[in-house]
């Protein structure tokens, strides 16, 4: 079982890794761009390895989660893709996404880190 969850957290930083390559394709991209799709299955990978890696904690005895902490990093990767499937279809990204959905990735990384 102790495969399972290091895979799941592998594949979860693999997740963290799409929304962060996903900042910066955007910018690179310019203002006129429209939004990449990849912030979908960065923030799609992000949750559902998230649920999952908490769906087998009493399973696995070597990690326990503040359940708070779970919560609000859920809350955070929701919005990130609320904000994005709300924008995925337009032919132009709006100015404000990136900066938001930026801000909500490294929120996201922060609360992850530091709250202990």
């Amino acid at each position: 079982m102790d495969f399972v969850r290091l895979l799941l957290v592998f594949l979860h930083l693999l997740g963290m890794g799409m929304l962060v390559a996903m900042i910066m394709l955007q910018a690179k991209a310019g203002k006129d761009a429209p939004v990449n799709k990849g912030w979908l299955h960065g923030a799609a990978l992000q949750l559902l390895t998230g649920l999952a890696l908490v769906g087998i904690d009493p399973l696995v005895d070597t990690v326990k989660y503040d359940h708070i902490k779970i919560s609000v990093k859920l809350l955070v990767v929701v919005a990130i893709a609320v904000v994005v499937a709300i924008n995925v279809n337009k032919p132009k990204a709006p100015s404000w996404l990136v900066p938001t959905a930026a801000s909500l990735v490294v929120l996201n990384i922060g609360v992850a880190v530091f709250w202990t």
